[in-house]
């Protein structure tokens, strides 16, 4: 397997907190497509598959899958209304 086989793209800062900041700073609830959006130009950085565990756990919580981030965003949404950082 060659190195570059061993890479995943992987956004910085967190796809979630980046999520998070432009909902609150938009005012209301993002849309499927300004998610899909933000995601799309979000930064990344290439980094070995076996160092996302490394980075999640120095975060402390898994990110958004890209690939599944319209989904994921609704889920954590609710929780993140439940625990009081966004507006429902």
């Amino acid at each position: 397997m060659s190195e570059s086989e061993n890479l995943v793209i992987f956004p910085m800062p967190s796809l979630l907190a980046t999520l998070i900041s432009r909902e609150q700073a938009k005012g209301s609830p993002l849309t499927e497509a300004e998610v899909l959006q933000i995601r799309d130009g979000c930064p990344s950085v290439a980094v070995p598959i076996d160092v996302v565990p490394k980075i999640e756990e120095s975060r402390g919580y898994k990110d958004i899958d890209p690939g599944r981030c319209w989904v994921q965003w609704l889920e954590a949404r609710k929780r993140l209304i439940d625990f009081g950082t966004l507006k429902a």
